[in-house]
Parts: C-alpha cells; sequence; structure tokens
C-alpha cells in the first residue's frame, strides 16, 4: 500500500471513529465537512490546521491563520521563515545586519528589534507546538515538514509566550505505520548553489516507526567582497599613511583578522545542514509516543551592512563601485549550532477525551564575527568639519562565544462532551544563557585621531529566565451553527542576571588605554606624536579577547539584578456557520510580551571627571529596565468554500491597540558635562545614549486581509492574497532622533531639523524631541498582493506545469523616525518581485525535474536599512535573482 492510499485510508477510519461519539445531524454534517479533506483534482483540497489546538479544517477555524505546505515551500525555495516574508498577508521578515545573527519578525507591524538573550521576539516561534524563546532559532532549516502555521493576531490563550503580534508554528512531518517510502531532491543553481535533501520513513513494525530526515545547503555569497587595506590620505588636513622600513604603506584599519576568502566564504553565502531522526511508537491503541532529535548547523559567513548606492548617488558618499562592491579586512563568521530533544505523549482517555504532555531541550551555541563598517571611510570634507577626530572607520562586532539552553514543557487535557470541546493547559519554560559579546570601535567619527575610539567587552555567565502559565479555552456550540469562544491564560514571568559583568575602554581617561602599556602615540601637537596604525594592534589587545584583552586597571561593572512580571490575558470569541461551507466570526482577544532590564551601566562614565549635569557627583548606574507591552485586538472574519469547491475565500479585517510599546536602540537617559565644549557639528556630544529597549507609549492597528485558492477548470491552481494595514503611532511624547542621524546630517539633505530641547524636565534632558504621531510602525507596508497560477499539462503519460508568481508590496519603512528623503530615508519603496518554475513528473509520479527562477526582473528590495553617521544608508538585502534546477525522486 502506498503512504498516500494509507493516509485515505486512515482519514476514512478516524471519520468513522469521530461519528461514533456524535449524535445525527451534527455526525452528518461532520462527515460532510472531513470528506472535502479528500478532494478531487478539480476542488480545492480541505487543509487542518491546530491553531485551537484541536485538529479542524482551516476554513472551520474562527482564527486568521495560514497553512503552507512543504509541496509549497520546495516550490517556492523556502528554506528558511525568512522565505515567508510577504508571502502571508501582513507578515514581514527582517535579517539583522549587527552581528547578532536575528531575525525579525513582524504581523501587522508588530515585531521586536532586539535579537539578543536580554529581548525576547513579538512574534512566538514554535516546532511542533514547542515555544522556541530564542530569534537565533528562526535561522533553522524548514524540512520535511507537514505545514508552516501562521496566526495572526494576538495569542495571548493557546500560544501565549510572548506571542503580541501573532505566532508561527512548524510542523514536521510524523513517521508513518505500515509504509515504507522515501524521497531524494537535489538542487543545482547560479552562486554554485548546492542544495541536497532527503527522507526515508521506516515502518519497523505495525505499532513502531522511524523516520530519518537529512538536508545541505551550500552557496557562494553574491557580494563581490575585497580585502581591505585602507590608509587615511588627506595632505591637505596634515594626515598622511604611515610607511615601514621599506617605504610601504601601512594600513590604518586592523588587520590582525584579514586574511583572502574565496566566495564560498563571502558575506551572504550559505553553508548549512540539518537532520532529524525521529521514533514513534503506538505503545498501546490508546497511547502514542514520540521522540526526536534535530540538529543543525549554520557555518556561513552571516550578513553585513552594505551601502544603498541608489540613495547615495549624488552626494559625496556615492558609491565608487557598483552594488554588492564590498572591502573588509574582518572575513565573516558564523558558526551556530542548534541541538534539540523533542518528546511527545498522547494519550485517548477515552474516545472524547486526550491528554498530550510535550517537552523539549534545546541547545544553541553561537560564534559570530562581523566587519560592521563594510568598508565605508569618511571623505575630506567631513573631516574639515569634524579636525582632530578619526580619518577612518573601522568597525568589528565578535560574538566570540553564546549558549543558549532552553527546556519547555506543556500538559494538554483536551476533549469534546456533546456540544462543548475544550483544552486547558500547563506551560512552563526555562532558560539558562551565556554569552561573550565585544566589539572594538578602533576608528569611529567620535574617536580622538591617533588613538582608537573605544573597545568594549560584555561577559554574561548566567542570565535566567522562567515562564510558567496556566490556560483554558472552551468552545460551547450553544445553539445550532452558533459557537461561543471562552479562553485565558494566567502568566509570570521572571528573569535574572547573576554575576554579568561589562568591561569598557571608556572607564580610563588614557586615550591610549587600549594597548595595555605596549604602545602610546604620544600627545597630539606635540614632535613626537605618530596616530597609531595597524602594526601598532597586537594579539591581546581588545574586546575580541575578552577580559584579558582590557588593560588590568579597567574594572568591570557587575550586574546582579532580577525581576517578574504577570499577566493574565484571554479571548472572546462568536462564530456561526451559516451553512457547512460558509463561517462567519468575530473576537476579541489580547497578548502579552514580558518586560525586562538591560545590563547596568554608569550613564556618568564619559563625562568630565565621571559627571553628568543636573546630577550629583560620581556614578549613576541603571539597568534600564522596561515595561511589558500588551495588545487588544478586535476582528471581523469570513471563510468559505464557494463555486462547487473551486474557490476558497477568506477575509478577516480588524483593529488593534498596542499598548507600552517595547522598541530597542539608541535610547537617550540624560546629559554629561562635557570634556570637550560640543560644537554645531557634533550637538550629542553631551548626549548619554545607550543601546537599549524603552516602552512607547501607544499605536493604533487596523487592517483587512484576504486570501484564498480558485480551480477554475481541470488541472489550473490559482493562489492570491491581499492585505492592506495601518500601523501608526498614536502617541509617543517622550521620542527623541538619536545619534545614528545628527541634526547636521538632516541639514546636509535638506530635511526637517532637529531641535535639542532647552527646559528643564528632566525627563527631556540631553534629547532632540519629534512629534511622530502619526507615522508608520516599522515592518508594516500598507498594501500587498500576491497572485499565482499553475496550470498541469498532460504531455503523453508526462505531466508538464509552468508556475508563475508575482508579488507587490507598498513602501516599507524600517525605524519610526519615517523619514522620506532621497538621501537619507531607512525604508523601502514598493517594488515588484516575480518568480517561476517549470515541472515535469513521470507517469509514475516517481521522479521530477523542476526549473526555477527566483526575482527573475532582478528587484534590488532591503530587509533591513540605517541611516548612518557621517549621512548614508547601509542595509540588508533580499537576494538577487536565483536560478537553477531541481531533481527529485521518490520510491
Amino acid at each position: 500500500m502506498s503512504h498516500q492510499s494509507a493516509k485515505k485510508k486512515l482519514m476514512s477510519l478516524a471519520i468513522g471513529s469521530a461519528c461514533a461519539v456524535m449524535a445525527g445531524a451534527a455526525c452528518a454534517q461532520q462527515q460532510e465537512a472531513d470528506a472535502s479533506a479528500i478532494a478531487t483534482k478539480d476542488q480545492v483540497a480541505e487543509v487542518k490546521v491546530t491553531a485551537t489546538r484541536h485538529s479542524t479544517s482551516l476554513l472551520k477555524t474562527p482564527v486568521a491563520v495560514t497553512a503552507v505546505t512543504q509541496e509549497a515551500l520546495s516550490r517556492d525555495g523556502i528554506t528558511d521563515v525568512r522565505g515567508l516574508s510577504g508571502q502571508i498577508p501582513n507578515l514581514q521578515l527582517g535579517t539583522s545586519n549587527d552581528g547578532s545573527g536575528g531575525v525579525q519578525i513582524a504581523i501587522r507591524g508588530v515585531s521586536s528589534s532586539d535579537f539578543t538573550e536580554i529581548g525576547n521576539p513579538a512574534v512566538g516561534l514554535h516546532v511542533a507546538g514547542l515555544y522556541q524563546p530564542r530569534p537565533q532559532a528562526a535561522l533553522a532549516l524548514m524540512f520535511d515538514l507537514d505545514q508552516v502555521e501562521v496566526l495572526r493576531g494576538p495569542q495571548g490563550t493557546l500560544f501565549g509566550r510572548n506571542s503580541t503580534g501573532g505566532s508561527i508554528n512548524i510542523i514536521p512531518a510524523k513517521p508513518e505505520f505500515g509504509s515504507s517510502y522515501g524521497t531524494v531532491e537535489a538542487d543545482v543553481g547560479n552562486y554554485r548553489g548546492r542544495q541536497i535533501s532527503a527522507v526515508q520513513n521506516i515502518p519497523v513494525s505495525d505499532n513502531f516507526a522511524m523516520r530519518v530526515t537529512a538536508m545541505k545547503i551550500k552557496r557562494d555569497g553574491y557580494i563581490n567582497q575585497q580585502q581591505d587595506f585602507y590608509a587615511a590620505n588627506f595632505p591637505a588636513l596634515g594626515i598622511v599613511p604611515s610607511r615601514d622600513s621599506a617605504g610601504n604603506i601601512i594600513p590604518d584599519i586592523d588587520q590582525r583578522f584579514n586574511k583572502k576568502v574565496g566566495a564560498d566564504k563571502y558575506y551572504t553565502n550559505k553553508d548549512e545542514y540539518a537532520a532529524r531522526l525521529q521514533a514513534r511508537w503506538k505503545i498501546r491503541p490508546d497511547l502514542d509516543w514520540r521522540l526526536t532529535y534535530e540538529k543543525y548547523q549554520n557555518n556561513g559567513a552571516g550578513d553585513l551592512p552594505i551601502k544603498d548606492c541608489e540613495q547615495a548617488a549624488g552626494t559625496p558618499y556615492a558609491c565608487t563601485g557598483g552594488q554588492w562592491d564590498v572591502k573588509v579586512n574582518v572575513p565573516g563568521v558564523m558558526d551556530m549550532s542548534i541541538d534539540t530533544v523533542r518528546s511527545g505523549l498522547v494519550w485517548d482517555l477515552n474516545p472524547s477525551t486526550t491528554i498530550e504532555y510535550n517537552a523539549s531541550w534545546s541547545s544553541q551555541k553561537r560564534r559570530e564575527i562581523q566587519d560592521s563598517d563594510s568598508g565605508y571611510q569618511p571623505i575630506e570634507s567631513e573631516l574639515a568639519t569634524r579636525p582632530g577626530t578619526s580619518p577612518f572607520n573601522d568597525f568589528a562586532t565578535y560574538t566570540t562565544a553564546s549558549k543558549y539552553v532552553s527546556t519547555v514543557h506543556e500538559l494538554q487535557l483536551r476533549g469534546k462532551y456533546d456540544r462543548l470541546r475544550y483544552v486547558a493547559g500547563l506551560f512552563w519554560m526555562h532558560e539558562k544563557n551565556s554569552i561573550d559579546y565585544a566589539q572594538d570601535y578602533l576608528g569611529a567619527s567620535w574617536g580622538t585621531y591617533g588613538f582608537p575610539a573605544e573597545s568594549y567587552f560584555y561577559h554574561q555567565a548566567d542570565r535566567q529566565s522562567d515562564s510558567k502559565a496556566i490556560f483554558a479555552q472552551a468552545d460551547w456550540e450553544f445553539a445550532p451553527t452558533w459557537n461561543l469562544t471562552v479562553g485565558g491564560r494566567m502568566t509570570r514571568d521572571t528573569r535574572k542576571d547573576v554575576g554579568g559583568q561589562y568591561w569598557d575602554t571608556a572607564f580610563s581617561d588614557d586615550p591610549a588605554i587600549y594597548f595595555k602599556g605596549l604602545h602610546n602615540p604620544g600627545t597630539p601637537g606635540t614632535p613626537g606624536f605618530v596616530p597609531f596604525n595597524s602594526s601598532d594592534l597586537k594579539p591581546g589587545m581588545g574586546g575580541y579577547y575578552g577580559a584579558g584583552g582590557f588593560d588590568s586597571s579597567i574594572h568591570p561593572v557587575i550586574s546582579d539584578d532580577s525581576a517578574s512580571w504577570k499577566k493574565f490575558t484571554w479571548r472572546l470569541g462568536l462564530s456561526r456557520q451559516l451553512t457547512p461551507r460558509d463561517l462567519v466570526y468575530t473576537s476579541l482577544s489580547t497578548g502579552y510580551k514580558a518586560g525586562g532590564f538591560s545590563d547596568k551601566e554608569d550613564i556618568c562614565r564619559t563625562g568630565l571627571n565621571g559627571n553628568c549635569a543636573g546630577l550629583t557627583p560620581g556614578p549613576h548606574y541603571t539597568n534600564m529596565p522596561w515595561n511589558p507591552e500588551t495588545l487588544t485586538n478586535f476582528e471581523l472574519g469570513y471563510k468559505g468554500r464557494l463555486l462547487n469547491n473551486k474557490l476558497t475565500f477568506s477575509a478577516t479585517a480588524f483593529y488593534s491597540r498596542y499598548k507600552d510599546m517595547q522598541l530597542t536602540g539608541g535610547v537617550t537617559v540624560g546629559k554629561i558635562i562635557p570634556k570637550i565644549p560640543c560644537t554645531a557639528t557634533n550637538p550629542y556630544c553631551d548626549s548619554v545614549v545607550i543601546y537599549g529597549t524603552q516602552n512607547a507609549a501607544q499605536a493604533n492597528i487596523s487592517g483587512l486581509e484576504i486570501e484564498g485558492e480558485y480551480k477554475p477548470w481541470p488541472g489550473s491552481h490559482i493562489g492570491y492574497s491581499y492585505s492592506h494595514l495601518k500601523a501608526v503611532i498614536k502617541s509617543y511624547p517622550t521620542y527623541s532622533e538619536d545619534s545614528s542621524i545628527s541634526c547636521n546630517i538632516r541639514d546636509k539633505y535638506g530635511a526637517p531639523p532637529c531641535v535639542a530641547y532647552e527646559g528643564t524636565d528632566p525627563l527631556f534632558a540631553g534629547k532632540f524631541p519629534l512629534n511622530i504621531a502619526g507615522n508608520r510602525l516599522p515592518y508594516a507596508p500598507a498594501n500587498t498582493l500576491n497572485l499565482s497560477a499553475s496550470q498541469d499539462f498532460a504531455i503523453g503519460e508526462y505531466t508538464l506545469t509552468p508556475w508563475i508568481s508575482a508579488r507587490w508590496q507598498d513602501k516599507m519603512y524600517f525605524s519610526l523616525r519615517n523619514l522620506d528623503n532621497p538621501h537619507i530615508s531607512d525604508a523601502q519603496k514598493a517594488y515588484t518581485t516575480v518568480d517561476a518554475a517549470l515541472k515535469l513528473v513521470s507517469p509514475s509520479g516517481k521522479w521530477h525535474l523542476e526549473a526555477y527562477v527566483k526575482n527573475w526582473g532582478q528587484t534590488l528590495a532591503k530587509n533591513y536599512a540605517s541611516v548612518v553617521d557621517p549621512g548614508y544608508v547601509t542595509a540588508s538585502y533580499n537576494d538577487p535573482r536565483v536560478y537553477g534546477i531541481r531533481l527529485g525522486a521518490t520510491w
């Protein structure tokens, strides 16, 4: 028996078993609904989802949820969640370019940009229904899946852990009894792309089965990466390169890591593999146990901030080469592994009651190195306006070691009695994380000419989080065709830091402290002064080398902190099954994300004699705590099957109030007494700006989501989706322009000016307030549209299927600034991409051959962007045109 026919037999048995415990008309209605799961080729097949923690028909589930099958993922070339961006209504994903290896997931404009062990995502990521706490897990490969389910809107009851925006549930395919089969698919493409995946289902006995799956991807980087040996040369400003005894120029920028690498090691490459081993044991007819081990390894180079050459054109910072040309003195390193063990036990107490216990243990390790300046250097006119500062840029980011260990437990009781269906459960997640993280700013605009600007190192050996919750949700069919949903969840979150340590060369007044007494450039303006160059940088200096990289006179700040938060979230819903094929529903639901705090810092440390303005002399420490964020959402929806099951149509209208938004970036926390008076070109010199998270006041979000499928004639398939989103700030009175886009940059490009606060309110001390009420949230394009079409053609006994997909997306901002300027806008303008494929399937279906192209029109589209000093934009980009051939076989 084939595994397809085995599935149909199991489905018919399931229908019969369900009817045995149901009565009359209800059973007939259920049979009609479930029978549609075995649809003809001329009808849209029924899809089951677990959005309510029960297996229900997608079109009979009163939740805004989209299901994507493995077949669709393979056809679209999607191997991790980033590939889903824009494919699903109001879902956007961005790649960080800050060396954190994170993925920013946004649903309906709700997201989080803190990818560190301090922050938490606003969209919950689940694998096999179990929560994955770290956003880096979203990089893991998706393969051999039943489907991916994307739930939009707050999931504060059933998927409550940090799911204010929604939830993504990745559901792996399970071992099957009674059928031995396997598949393999190989893919060869441009940029020397190579990919292979394999699946083998092994029915060891009638009640024990195993499933082995694996996937490997390699691809060269698509940027043109060159080695960087930059040495500043501005004779008119008295700046000339240093030379060795043979007269050769010595680079200014760090050469300790510089080495030539091939295209297979360029930034933007791929070098990943994953494997999954599953066992399933039907201990007895009512007891089913699954055990899974999963391994993921990423040996790529990571991402890199690249200048937006289109915006830089016509400015002094115009690109001297092409869009993909970059110079690198620190080649990228990404060594990330995720080991996961999952276990699930399902016990059917009786035909109407089930207990399910799921648990997972996951260990994520990561080492990452990034050249954070990408070789972009200052120009003479810029240096002339800030004499005495560094004439070159040289930034590098190092995660020299990190280990995130999490355990997740969830116990569920599910059942159905007469007209009542329910689920109740307990949830517990524990994390213990550690990280060694450093940055070297050897050349920076705020640094003193001749000396390294700053180096710092965080050693967090024990950072723990716990989340415990009790939840329940019930659906009551209180009248024929009417259903009431009531659910609630009580959550308590705690977090603590034990013995965190932070070193920073800025703690010292000695500008040469970086050199640990092994070198001293001298005193600027005196005959013996010789600015440092790369030959003066030795192993053992700087943040890369940990605590030992700092002079013994620098003592760390210690972080020992803890905090807790609790919240009750709930869901109310009302739905009516107008006909067996038409559902209308409405719901009111809430979501919550826990608060947090940062590493402890002395906000006055960079001031004259370590003092702040307006505060008593001496250090003033803060860990910058922030409060939980909450979201309340109201929805109206319709789901239906039309035209004799040839057309499906879903529409959801929603309105949300988003309070105490957690926003991560530069936070102005006060004013120092500057060591050197501020100038017009450096108005931020007395502002204390710390990277961290703060709460905004409120945003309002509303929109419409439409999606469905259509099979107008035999062998055809049309998919469509449209989303409209208005996600805007309602109130944020304390918003301040940060130093990444200073006032002189705004003046330079004719952007609206920013004005320093001159009042006495300490809440605004050191700030440059801006009114951003009405500005759009990041990752919230106003409109998106997706259309795809395919048609099966019989060529003899073979089947040939051409497929084409087009996606149009409106303008999208990457910050709350919403600065519409041709040269310094951190936004992505509206764009369209087209993908296509041509697939040939053998008569027996045992093999297939497919040619494909993604981003046919070579559209340049950013998924992250930031304005940087001195006045240009760097960004992460989606892939350029990618094409290739896939060959697959089944046995």
